[in-house]
């Protein structure tokens, strides 16, 4: 006997539509398999901190590394690595981790959408889209656990992103901003015109020895960061310090930590 099955077209036709909805929804143009490899590779080496996984906005599940401080004193700082890497990143990224750490700071590291190793620094355009969600899942979630004070501290591609979710979104929950090694090129965005959207206090940190992108772009950046006369913008460059840091880590965490100490609640 024959099974024979109707459908009626108008239903199928509106499940079809559902689901391609929820497929766009759930799209992401990161290097999913990369940040996969990431995760496994971050979480296998993980000394100190603990694995944090959340949910953005177009409900991706992402990485990120909590390394929980004094919890009391309500004090946390988001940090955004570079280009195509991950949340413990051995440059700018683990250092702040572990000596913000020292200071009772939690830090939070998140894991941002990322490109095959490979594509063009202009490619990452594709990406900016995907970034507010992060930040929000980020916020919502130290919100939860009583973190009140929170500074984003972001390097290179980290601090344009950063610069470009504080430009246009509600910055409320955010009480600063440190940029680190950040140019002001980029097809992807106008970094200068969004660092001058910026509402909350900046500080603005490069090596004399960064990228040229970095150099050229010191007193663009400083017009740009001062044109709102009632938000601090402070930019401060570190003697013989590259773009990562290198052999100045204690150069950069005294910079961020005096930051913070300067604009705690």
């Amino acid at each position: 006997m024959m099974l024979k099955t109707f459908l009626n077209p108008g239903l199928f036709l509106s499940a079809l539509l559902a689901v391609s909805a929820f497929t766009a929804v759930n799209a992401t143009n990161s290097d999913v398999a990369k940040e996969s490899r990431w995760a496994e590779q971050v979480i296998d080496g993980l000394l100190d901190g603990d694995e944090q996984w959340l949910i953005d906005d177009i409900g991706h599940e992402f990485l990120s590394i909590l390394t929980e401080g004094v919890k009391g004193s309500g004090r946390a700082v988001v940090l955004v690595h570079g280009i195509g890497v991950h949340p413990n990143w051995p440059d700018v990224i683990y250092p702040l981790r572990a000596d913000l750490l020292e200071q009772g700071i939690t830090t939070l590291s998140l894991q941002m959408p990322i490109l095959a190793n490979d594509a063009d620094e202009r490619e990452y355009g594709l990406l900016f889209p995907e970034v507010p969600g992060r930040f929000e899942a980020a916020l919502d979630y130290l919100d939860d656990e009583g973190y009140k004070n929170i500074t984003i501290v972001a390097h290179s591609m980290g601090a344009s992103m950063a610069t470009y979710y504080l430009s246009q979104s509600d910055t409320s929950s955010v009480d600063s901003l440190v940029i680190i090694g950040m140019g002001a090129g980029g097809a992807y965005i106008d970094l200068l015109e969004a660092l001058a959207k910026v509402r909350v206090p900046v500080l603005d940190l490069y090596g004399s020895e960064d990228l040229e992108s970095v150099l050229n772009s010191v007193e663009q950046r400083a017009l740009s960061g001062k044109k709102q006369p009632d938000r601090q913008y402070l930019q401060v460059r570190v003697d013989g310090a590259n773009h990562f840091f290198q052999g100045h880590e204690e150069d950069l965490v005294r910079q961020v930590t005096e930051w913070l100490d300067a604009h705690r609640n």
